[in-house]
């Protein structure tokens, strides 16, 4: 698909994404919350960093440019990220009490959002052959925001989701079991998702 025809729609879902995470914030100031809790969910940093992503390339095609190689990892990145918010939303969060966070928030966030990204790699496939490295690359900042999740946690006493309270998963152990089983949704779906994307450029070259 024309790059160019994607570059309104990106700038759509991006600019609605950043209003939602912002009129979310601002509930949350108003109720008293952490603001450094509510930055502390996966979905709303996954969100805002493809919010980025998606106004980034919306701009930079509307401008005539071509995608580069940085572009296609950086859009990897968006891509597995808010996959796995949308299938960890779904399998573990959907009865969750969600607390103030507002209905059309959250559909926009953990449904709309997710599926959005996925078409827009799937439309516009990567130029670039992304293979192992980047598979590993991406597994970065999840790793990195468990780590940090659980230090805060320890420290503060507050952790953004119940399976990563040890408290509620019967120890270190149950929050052991819970990431294993998010990092393979990573790792499987980050190689699903370069997969698809290598042979759909694979298709567009040929």
């Amino acid at each position: 698909m024309n790059p160019f025809l994607l570059s309104l729609p990106r700038l759509f879902f991006g600019l609605v994404t950043l209003v939602a995470v912002g009129w979310q914030l601002s509930i949350h100031v108003r109720m008293g919350f952490d603001v450094v809790n509510f930055f502390s969910y996966f979905t709303n940093l996954s969100n805002l960093f493809a919010a980025f992503v998606l106004l980034l390339t919306g701009v930079h095609f509307l401008s005539g440019r071509a995608s580069s190689a940085s572009m296609d990892r950086l859009r990897a990145v968006s891509t597995v990220n808010m996959a796995v918010v949308g299938i960890v939303f779904a399998l573990l969060l959907r009865n969750v009490d969600l607390g103030a966070l507002l209905p059309w928030i959250n559909t926009w966030l953990h449904y709309v959002m997710p599926c959005a990204v996925v078409l827009d790699w799937l439309l516009q496939p990567p130029r670039t052959r992304l293979g192992g490295r980047q598979l590993l690359a991406i597994q970065i900042f999840p790793i990195a925001y468990l780590v940090y999740v659980l230090a805060r946690g320890s420290a503060a006493g507050w952790y953004p989701y119940p399976f990563l309270n040890p408290a509620n998963v019967g120890g270190y152990g149950g929050v052991a079991v819970y990431a294993a089983g998010i990092a393979l949704t990573f790792f499987v779906g980050g190689w699903v998702l370069l997969a698809l994307g290598n042979k759909l450029k694979r298709s567009n070259d040929g």
